[in-house]
């Protein structure tokens, strides 16, 4: 009895994936499923043809050389170099390999801005005023120029009058960039933004750990001619502006917490939300021994 009721049930599942006799599959003729094929062919077709649509018109609001839509930020970041591992930058005066790996980074980042390099690719502009090139309705005045800015600027950052940049001596030289923001212009009449740095939460009472500054350019500022910026592939030679930093007689053998901020007559307030809106911290620390 139980064969004969498992021979039943296996003959429906057969007759169920193919009726010889009505020529069904799956319990539907050819016909029937020729038509829900060609309805989910016209459906899919359909769909991927409103993509494609969608995708074209998008692309043609795109600008290949500035953001159709761009989020504009009260206030750019700002950054180092060199570039350490959590913005600390940590070494001991008495063993080249602690901090030769800094200066190596400081030689392959200044490279493109030696004055031979710059005097070929850019131009020798007028300073403290902005470098505008507008476009000629819809003739873009493309590729933009660019502003020189030579690494001897950067006095003894620059790494042409002392090749450690301070750091065998004790007296390190940091970088220090804002990001590039299309279109920012960073000051107003006449005045260029300019960086200052000083010790990060230090009571008044406590003893000063960072100690005398020197900025390089003069003033530690931005100038005006290097804005505004147009964008990657308008301004294909732009050399982004640098501030040099350079720490003369900081305390040894401590932590000392470091906060660079942008002062601008333009920039906006600083935001607590972004650590790095106009402003970067980082943490120096010299050992003697």
């Amino acid at each position: 009895m139980a064969k004969h009721e498992d021979k039943a049930e296996s003959g429906d599942w057969k007759e169920f994936f193919w009726n010889p006799r009505t020529r069904e599959l799956l319990g539907r003729t050819a016909s029937s499923w020729g038509l829900i094929l060609l309805f989910y062919l016209v459906f899919y077709t359909f769909l991927a043809g409103m993509f494609c649509l969608t995708m074209y018109v998008m692309l043609l609001t795109l600008d290949d050389y500035k953001p159709t839509w761009q989020d504009r930020l009260a206030t750019p970041g700002m950054m180092i170099q060199p570039k350490a591992q959590n913005l600390e930058i940590t070494y001991n005066m008495k063993s080249t390999e602690s901090w030769d790996t800094y200066v190596q980074a400081l030689d392959g980042f200044l490279a493109p801005y030696n004055d031979s390099q710059q005097v070929l690719k850019n131009d020798a502009c007028a300073p403290d005023q902005y470098f505008i090139q507008e476009d000629s309705g819809q003739v873009r005045n493309n590729p933009k120029r660019s502003c020189q800015f030579n690494r001897t600027v950067l006095g003894e950052c620059s790494g042409l009058t002392d090749r450690t940049y301070g750091y065998r001596s004790g007296k390190p030289c940091v970088l220090i960039k804002l990001n590039r923001v299309i279109g920012m212009l960073p000051g107003k009449d006449g005045q260029s933004p300019y960086v200052t740095c000083g010790e990060k939460a230090r009571p008044p009472k406590e003893t000063d750990f960072l100690g005398q500054i020197a900025y390089f350019p003069t003033n530690g500022t931005f100038n005006l001619m290097y804005y505004p910026y147009y964008g990657m592939r308008a301004q294909v030679n732009y050399s982004q502006p640098l501030v040099a930093v350079k720490f003369l007689n900081i305390t040894l053998n401590a932590d000392v917490n470091v906060e660079c901020r942008i002062n601008s007559n333009t920039i906006g307030d600083y935001s607590d939300r972004d650590k790095f809106a106009g402003r970067v911290s980082f943490k120096l620390r010299i050992n003697s021994e």
